[in-house]
């Protein structure tokens, strides 16, 4: 049986790396969060996505941001249904929403 050796000169993609080094981070890989990112308009519509915005998904737990107290009230009451959209469309598998709302500028 011969091993394959490895030689440290040996090129490794840097989707490889970048996809190990997330997961180290965040336990949360690029495409789970490209995902979320670049199918969130997709994933919940257009309406919400002008006033809700993901700015985290780490572990499971998405954190998004509305931009008034209305927005998160009704993130809250649509949090399954989104859930479940991001599943269908980005493939990527929610736990929890955490909603806060967006300081004034």
């Amino acid at each position: 049986m011969t091993a394959t050796v490895r030689r440290v000169a040996d090129p490794i993609p840097i989707t490889t790396s970048l996809d190990s080094m997330m997961k180290s981070l965040r336990g949360t890989d690029r495409i789970q969060i490209g995902g979320v990112f670049g199918r969130w308009d997709e994933a919940v519509g257009d309406d919400l996505a002008r006033h809700v915005r993901p700015v985290r998904l780490d572990q499971g737990v998405l954190t998004v941001e509305a931009e008034d107290p209305a927005w998160a009230t009704q993130v809250k009451f649509l949090t399954g249904e989104i859930i479940g959209r991001l599943a269908a469309v980005a493939e990527v598998e929610i736990e929890r929403i955490d909603v806060r709302v967006a300081r004034p500028r």
